[in-house]
């Protein structure tokens, strides 16, 4: 059976294109203009997954999200533009299943559809399993082994924190809202202070950033959580 795919965005050039590579993907692609166009396509075609523009015209796309979440759980990704970080945070809080940042490649677009369709039907992620190193620069962890490495160097983690360093890796670059980590790293069951985390925050930090008083590699995004920060990617001198 074809996945169909719900495009709600007001750029007609974005759209096509997107039509046409999602398309060449395998998908069945429906476009909506604005808000009010996204609810009524909903209601009347079931899409399996809307792709949410958050810059819509009249209805905001945070708008339309709740509006959907109060009678659908359509998985949903939120697509922001560069600099609406805090939109799309908002976006995952109001309902969103994941957000991507424009401009993006079409290949990380389809692999981020997969993933929401995957953990959707109650398939595991490629992440849960299939990944068995995350890393970002000298900081490399073994999920198979257990093991971190800081620079080369073996260094002691207790599980928690093995967890949720794994979780923040392997979402590098993007906000991770204390929501998700508290659903994710301790479970939705977890009835303790979620002080918790900064705790377990700290302590990472005091073991892989060269100064953990100013940390560089995991940063606090205030009001929101935090982000595992990537690695600029070396370059030689001319």
């Amino acid at each position: 059976m074809t996945t169909s795919v719900l495009v709600v965005d007001d750029e007609p050039s974005f759209t096509e294109a997107l039509m046409v590579g999602l398309r060449r993907e395998g998908f069945e692609v429906r476009t909506a203009a604005d808000g009010h166009a996204a609810l009524a396509e909903i209601n009347e075609s079931e899409p399996d997954l809307v792709l949410l523009d958050v810059m819509l015209p009249g209805m905001s796309g945070l708008d339309v999200c709740r509006e959907i979440r109060k009678t659908s759980r359509v998985p949903l990704i939120m697509v922001t533009a560069r600099g609406e970080e805090i939109d799309a945070v908002v976006g995952l809080e109001v309902g969103a299943d994941d957000y991507v940042a424009k401009p993006y490649r079409l290949r990380e677009l389809v692999a981020r559809i997969r993933a929401v369709l995957r953990r959707a039907s109650g398939q595991p992620d490629e992440t849960d399993g299939d990944v068995s190193s995350l890393s970002e620069g000298d900081v490399s962890l073994d999920i198979d082994r257990h093991e971190l490495r800081v620079r080369g160097e073996l260094v002691t983690l207790a599980l928690k924190e093995f967890e949720l360093l794994a979780y923040l890796l392997s979402n590098a670059g993007r906000v991770v809202t204390r929501d998700s980590l508290m659903a994710n790293v301790w479970g939705y069951s977890y009835v303790g202070d979620t002080k918790t985390i900064d705790v377990h925050v700290k302590r990472l930090r005091a073991k892989i950033e060269d100064d953990p008083s100013n940390p560089q590699r995991i940063t606090t995004i205030r009001g929101l959580g935090y982000r595992y920060e990537r690695t600029a990617p070396q370059t030689e001198d001319a």
